[in-house]
């Protein structure tokens, strides 16, 4: 046996027992990495870089050599070593060598081994370096993105959480508004009942589909009125907070139904037939005023995107609603009835060459069909508007003019079960040519968009319209 100092070995701090060397290596730290993990990493660079990057001596690669066979193996014992050849001349050598390190231990075999290659190739440490760095900007890695999956996830489950607790709030709005309504529809359908048995005798159903109508603008009416009524409220109890003196109290109106006299006015004016004509009574909810037309509607949302190109090619590849010449002077009105799964509408629109006019209408009332349809005609007047005497003549609405009192008893009957209309973004000029103009409107009730395209300025330049609808859940 040779000693250690003759192969310039050092083994410090080695008091290692034999039998506990499996505990030890994981605590043993070379180079702040585990022992064994380093003797690997030591093993593959010899492998990879001799006769390369190293070129090291016969006596050299025998002493690394037996290195890794006491590492292996532990002590040599020739008992049970297979016997060498007669010519065997580097097995010799090699046994020589794995005989002359005696019974040192396997984890000090692979220290040995791991000084004794640093000394020969100072390539080793950079090496081991690059690779720990390696590893350890690996697990950072790994760690950032189970963190970000952990926050994605979190989240996530707030996203979730916030949905469904808007999901639960807007069913109990709902729940709050049907219960008001019925409420109301009880307290009004006997009235409702008499004037409909009046307007449409022997004709239940024409009898229901106005009761229905008249509910829902009474429902309508007296939400407005319990807005008005608690925005006065509040701009009292403001005046009085400031040291106002309130002369003229308003009465706090109930939050689950109307005041007994407001439903008895309310009923007493549906039930006086024979002063007031049907056309009269829907002309309250259909007119054009400053303080809203049937309900309050919240703003349309409008942006533009600059790919007017791409979005040209997919309409006319099929993929979107279609494309429309517009004629000069027409008016084209895109019909988009509410879906009954849909909650948001959405539309996208642009020309070749030259602006249009837009506009966004509302219908109330039921859709007649689910099919988006589209109207063209000469002016902005509505389809269904009566001709008497070759004039055109119309109810005061948002898309048509007033109408005078002489005309108003001739058209009553025919525009008694007539819709409202409401405004929801007025027509005017958009530079459509130039970019692509989107916007949405969530659902305000059940009823039909108008979506209005107007060419009714231009003396001589027809257009061609692309356009998409489609509505989101």
């Amino acid at each position: 046996m040779i000693a250690a100092e003759n192969l310039d070995l050092s083994f410090k701090d080695l008091s290692l027992d034999v039998g506990a060397a499996g505990e030890e290596n994981n605590k043993i730290l070379k180079w702040n990495l585990p022992l064994k993990e380093l003797y690997k990493l030591a093993c593959s660079f010899y492998k990879e870089k001799s006769g390369k990057a190293i070129h090291l001596s016969y006596e050299d690669n025998l002493k690394l050599v037996a290195f890794t066979q006491q590492a292996a193996h532990g002590p040599l014992d020739l008992s049970e070593a297979p016997p060498l050849g007669m010519f065997d001349v580097i097995g010799k050598d090699r046994r020589i060598a794995w005989q002359q390190l005696g019974t040192i231990t396997k984890l000090q075999a692979m220290e040995g081994f791991i000084d004794l290659l640093d000394r020969l190739c100072p390539l080793l440490k950079p090496y081991v370096e690059a690779i720990k760095k390696d590893k350890e900007e690996k697990a950072r890695r790994a760690e950032q993105e189970q963190i970000q999956r952990t926050e994605a996830l979190a989240a996530e489950k707030v996203r979730q959480e916030e949905l469904q607790r808007l999901e639960n709030e807007k069913n109990r709005e709902e729940l709050h508004r049907r219960q008001l309504q019925d409420a109301l529809n009880q307290q009004t359908y006997h009235q409702f009942k008499e004037y409909a048995e009046i307007q449409f005798p022997g004709n239940p159903e024409q009898q229901a589909v106005l009761i229905r109508q008249l509910q829902n603008e009474h429902y309508h009416q007296y939400m407005q009125q319990l807005q008005a009524q608690v925005a006065t409220n509040l701009a009292r109890l403001k005046s009085i907070s400031d040291g106002e003196d309130d002369d003229n109290p308003t009465a706090v109106v109930c939050e689950n139904g109307t005041s007994t006299n407001e439903t008895a006015e309310y009923a007493g004016a549906a039930a006086n037939t024979k002063e007031n004509s049907q056309f009269e009574f829907k002309e309250q909810c259909d007119s054009d005023n400053d303080s809203g037309d049937y309900a309050v509607i919240s703003p349309a949302n409008m942006w533009s995107k600059p790919d007017i190109k791409l979005f040209k090619q997919e309409v006319m590849a099929g993929k979107g609603d279609g494309v429309i010449r517009v004629n000069h002077g027409d008016t084209v009105t895109v019909k988009v009835p509410t879906h009954e799964g849909g909650s948001c509408l959405f539309w996208e629109f642009a020309t070749d060459s030259y602006d249009i006019g837009f506009g966004v209408y509302f219908e109330w009332g039921k859709p007649p069909t689910t099919e988006v349809s589209v109207h063209i005609s000469e002016s902005d007047e509505d389809d269904d508007t009566i001709e008497e005497d070759e004039e055109v003549i119309c109810a005061e609405d948002l898309e048509c003019g007033p109408v005078q009192s002489s005309q108003t008893s001739s058209v009553a009957s025919a525009l008694g079960t007539r819709n409202p209309i409401s405004i929801i973004i007025p027509i005017y000029r958009r530079e459509c040519h130039q970019e692509v103009y989107a916007g949405s409107h969530t659902y305000p009730g059940e009823g039909t968009y108008l979506l209005k395209f107007d060419n009714s300025y231009s003396l001589w330049r027809p257009k061609t319209l692309y356009y998409k609808v489609f509505y989101t859940r």
